[in-house]
């Protein structure tokens, strides 16, 4: 694949049926801190996991009309995210971010529990004591 995109790497995922082949797993194509914006809906945040395939249910998933739903096979995001009005928790996938150039900050308030300052566009994560 081309740099700079997501990388396939055959991966055995525990719990997922692999059949005869095994399961072809994309590493993520944005990092942890990266201020990212969904390509069609105006919401925009900052990456704080990733699942490297869906692991929402499928309820969630279903909910999705049919032709605008993401495959499951690729990346996931859990962002801080923001719109005009309100702040939330979004589960988006990789088809459907962009990484996002404007220098604007973000107003989540969980981005200063999880990360420090913003360095060339991407949230440093904080010193975490580890119990």
């Amino acid at each position: 694949m081309d740099e700079g995109r997501g990388q396939e790497v055959a991966r055995e995922v525990p719990g997922k049926p692999t059949g005869v082949a095994m399961n072809r797993i994309r590493a993520a194509k944005f990092q942890i801190g990266q201020v990212v914006r969904h390509r069609f809906f105006p919401f925009r945040g900052v990456v704080f996991d990733v699942d490297p395939i869906f692991n929402n249910t499928e309820e969630w998933w279903l909910a999705i009309p049919e032709e605008i739903r993401p495959r499951k096979d690729q990346p996931y995001y859990h962002l801080f995210a923001e719109n005009a009005e309100t702040e939330y928790v979004a589960y988006v996938s990789e088809q459907n971010l962009l990484p996002d150039e404007s220098t604007e900050p973000l107003r989540h308030p969980q981005i200063r529990e999880f990360f420090a300052e913003r360095q060339d566009g991407v949230y440093k994560a904080r010193s975490r004591d580890l119990n």
